[in-house]
């Protein structure tokens, strides 16, 4: 299980999805193992629960693609318990540059948090921003449930991070991480999402190793396509 020392986080950097083939998947791997190494947790299930305003304000303003979007999720590792640790993530992009603030914390603590009855951590700069953005949007509750199966490389001695997303799939019932990891397909068997994240330039390498397996950037939302999906099978 992913625990961080630092119980909270902060993050800046540029981040580009890229959606995958099972063969461009194939390609993609084999290429990178000259470069990358795969992070000491290996293949990790994930399950993020995307809180929003009751009538998806938030999933609603991010899919008409604005210069600036905000969305917040509770983030575990595997199954969670009461004890367990998860993280509260508040995630902002911005012409292109994604800021992250991260909190661990456990399951009845952030219940408490979203029923306002106390603080997501102990004061300080991320605390008032996490509960600022409670506090505008009034009602946040569950609203879906995101699962995969992740792979993450990372560089050594380098700011450059890979995750190959798996299996991505979602549901609208049984909104909790306590109960299982399973969920509805939101690709096409196989497919895989790819994302790159690193705070300054993509290095030369990888560019090359993208256009030699035509592998191209997507704006690709998981949540999004789960949203468009649910509004689909209602129609």
């Amino acid at each position: 299980m992913a625990v961080v020392n630092n119980p909270i986080v902060v993050m800046k950097r540029y981040e580009m999805k890229y959606l995958m083939s099972p063969e461009q998947t194939e390609f993609f791997k084999k290429s990178v193992e000259d470069y990358m190494k795969i992070d000491k947790f290996g293949l990790t299930s994930i399950a993020s629960l995307y809180y929003d305003t009751p009538d998806y304000r938030l999933i609603r303003t991010s899919l008409e693609k604005p210069p600036f979007k905000e969305k917040i999720r509770l983030r575990s590792y595997g199954i969670a318990t009461d004890s367990s640790p998860v993280f509260l993530e508040l995630k902002r992009k911005a012409y292109g540059i994604v800021y992250k603030r991260r909190v661990q914390s456990t399951l009845p603590l952030v219940k408490k948090f979203f029923d306002c009855e106390g603080d997501i951590c102990a004061g300080g700069q991320i605390n008032r921003e996490i509960t600022t953005f409670r506090d505008y949007y009034e009602t946040l509750v569950p609203a879906c449930l995101i699962i995969y199966d992740r792979i993450a490389y990372f560089q050594p001695d380098g700011d450059l991070r890979l995750t190959i997303d798996h299996n991505p799939r979602y549901r609208y019932d049984d909104l909790n991480l306590k109960t299982s990891m399973e969920g509805i397909s939101l690709l096409q068997e196989g497919y895989t999402i790819l994302e790159v994240k690193v705070q300054q330039a993509v290095p030369l390498w990888l560019s090359a190793i993208l256009t030699k397996g035509r592998i191209y950037k997507n704006s690709f939302s998981k949540y999004g396509e789960a949203y468009r999906q649910q509004l689909v099978e209602k129609r």
